[in-house]
């Protein structure tokens, strides 16, 4: 499948290759050099189409919304039973995710999307939900230096100093300035890593081999994508041309 005309009509259309999937943990391949790469196996897919919007329809946009793992009826909802009836082809699904495009989508509901769209990708951006690590103190949570190991420092080795609590506002009362870094709640939140090299692709088992580490917990659900911020990440295509320097 051309990765640059499976969603739209064009193939302009930004990040469209995209599946939602499931952690599966970390182990190394070796390259063409023999050098040995740490990456992280993600189980994507098989995703359904479960809706397709268009700009000239009610929506007023363009864009496909994708599901993912299979779910009882008793255990979800009527109206997503429902929803997922309409394609004719699928079940109630645990997961869902709508992928923006730039034109008209050609693919229908009911449409099934697996990881052959990424066969020509090189670069992927990888959204998923952080470890939570619980109330952190600003050492562990902010990185602070703490205070001095001696010079009268008693039981406050770890404690994050003054807090400028009588300058925050300037003319609003005496007031913490918002956004001040303090202890709190660290983690569980979307994180998205970006231009990660996709070092390979399993077919048969729907498997992504990314370089590096992705954000959550071995079986947290992550969101897969053709990377944004990357001009050329298409295998095969040219390499654009630097302009060469006007002579005075």
């Amino acid at each position: 499948m051309d990765v640059r005309n499976a969603m739209s009509e064009n193939g302009t259309g930004v990040a469209i290759a995209a599946l939602l999937g499931r952690k599966v943990g970390m182990t190394r391949v070796y390259d063409d050099k023999g050098t040995a790469v740490p990456v992280t196996v993600v189980q994507a897919g098989p995703c359904i189409v479960t809706q397709v919007k268009t700009a000239d329809g009610k929506d007023g946009y363009n864009a496909i919304q994708l599901g993912f793992e299979d779910v009882k009826e008793r255990r979800s909802t009527r109206p997503l039973v429902g929803h997922c009836k309409k394609t004719g082809q699928t079940g109630p699904k645990r997961f869902f995710r709508e992928v923006r495009l730039n034109d008209k989508p050609t693919l229908a509901a009911g449409s099934t999307v697996d990881v052959d769209i990424f066969d020509l990708i090189k670069y992927v951006d990888v959204v998923g939900i952080s470890k939570g690590k619980g109330f952190q103190g600003v050492m562990k949570r902010w990185n602070f230096g703490g205070q001095c190991g001696s010079h009268g420092t008693e039981r406050k080795h770890r404690s994050p100093g003054g807090i400028g609590g009588g300058q925050g506002t300037r003319g609003h009362g005496r007031a913490i300035r918002l956004g001040k870094k303090m202890a709190g709640h660290l983690g569980d939140e979307q994180v998205t890593a970006k231009n990660l090299a996709l070092m390979g692709v399993d077919k048969e088992k729907h498997l992504l081999l990314v370089k590096g580490t992705v954000p959550g917990a071995n079986g947290g659900l992550v969101f897969v994508r053709q990377a944004k911020t990357v001009m050329n990440n298409i295998k095969g295509a040219e390499e654009p041309k630097a302009e060469e320097p006007k002579k005075k």
